[in-house]
Formats: structure tokens, C-alpha cells, sequence
């Protein structure tokens, strides 16, 4: 059996290539490789409501997954991106059982890992998947990065968003979602959340 590598969650953004789609980028654990995944915008989102930890009024897919697996005594052991084929990234859940059974569930990336975000376990693949489809980064490179992703958060705070009134919130909310700019939705989300 190939050693895993262990990967995170570095950023997910609007795709530059395919209108709709994100680019979920997932970085090797402790190393400089990075593994960008085309997604949809439904699991995109799904993707950023768990990182941000909006609380949706109704339970999405992923978080009926979560739900269905505790009720039925599923845990969920990890997520591995398990394949490549042809450009397209498969990956599997790790699941045990009762029993203590191990059970692999095949998945898209983008559903394993809005999954593995809910149960907060790893994510992982192979040296063979990274060598294939990885991006290196020299560490100029990687510091460039972090200082974009700094000026792309401080740009997007809002500024006093407790003296606004709920209409602008909603409006603000209703703005950043469809700009995609989850991390601002988050914020509004919870000001109005601590007026209600």
C-alpha cells in the first residue's frame, strides 16, 4: 500500500478557467506542493459554510450525511483522494462501522471533503497523485501567496458592521453571496444572528 500524505485546506477561490466552478487548493501538510481541485459552486460552498461555521437554517446534504452517519453509528475515519484519471480526481471516505468494520464509500472530492470538514478528520493522498497533478511552490512563491491571502482578508473585513441597520445587512449578505466572498458572509451572518 502507497504512504499517504497528509494535505489542508488552503483556499478556495473563484476558478480563473471555468466560469461557475472554484478551485479548491490543498497544500501538503508541512511541504510545498499544492493540489488544486476544480469544484462546483454548490460544494464550494458547502465547503466554505463549514469552514466559516455558518449554522444554515436547514440542513444541507453534507450536513444530512453527518447526521444519518451518527444516527446509524457510522463514524467517519478519514477522507483520502484516492485516484486520477484522465484530469479527474476520485477520492473515498473512510468509514467504520459498529463492529469496528472499515468501509470505503467512493466520492467526489469535493463531497468527501465537505464531509471530512463535518467530522473533522484528515485528509490525505499519494506521492503519485501530487507528483502528477501537484503545483510546486519555491518558498517565494509560498510567501507571495500569504501575503495576497493577508491583503485579500483585510480588504474584505467589513468595518462596524454593528452600527448598520438589519435592511444593509441583509443586502451585505445577500452581496457577498453571490460574489462568493464566504468569510464576509460569515461575519454578517453572525451580526445578525446576535440581533435576533
Amino acid at each position: 500500500m502507497a504512504e499517504k500524505i497528509k494535505l489542508e485546506i488552503l483556499g478556495l477561490s473563484s476558478s480563473q478557467s471555468q466560469s461557475g466552478s472554484f478551485a479548491l487548493v490543498l497544500g501538503e501538510y508541512g511541504g510545498n506542493k499544492r493540489l488544486p481541485i476544480i469544484i462546483g459552486m454548490f460544494e464550494a460552498q458547502a465547503i466554505a459554510i463549514e469552514i466559516e461555521k455558518i449554522t444554515p437554517n436547514r440542513p444541507m446534504t453534507h450536513d444530512l450525511f453527518k447526521s444519518f452517519a451518527h444516527n446509524f453509528n457510522f463514524t467517519i475515519k478519514e477522507i483520502i483522494i484516492s485516484d486520477l484519471k484522465e484530469g479527474v480526481f476520485f477520492s473515498k471516505i473512510i468509514c467504520e462501522n459498529e463492529a469496528k468494520e472499515t468501509i470505503e464509500v467512493d466520492a467526489r472530492p469535493s463531497d468527501a471533503i465537505a464531509i471530512g470538514l463535518r467530522f473533522n478528520v484528515e485528509i490525505f493522498t499519494y506521492e503519485s497523485i501530487l507528483t502528477e497533478a501537484g503545483i510546486e511552490m519555491t518558498d517565494e512563491e509560498m510567501t507571495a501567496s500569504v501575503e495576497k491571502e493577508k491583503k485579500t482578508k483585510s480588504r474584505s473585513k467589513p468595518k462596524k458592521l454593528e452600527d448598520m441597520e438589519s435592511d444593509q445587512l441583509n443586502k451585505m449578505l445577500d452581496d457577498a453571496l453571490k460574489n462568493e466572498d464566504y468569510e464576509r458572509a460569515a461575519k454578517i451572518r453572525d451580526e445578525i444572528n446576535k440581533r435576533n
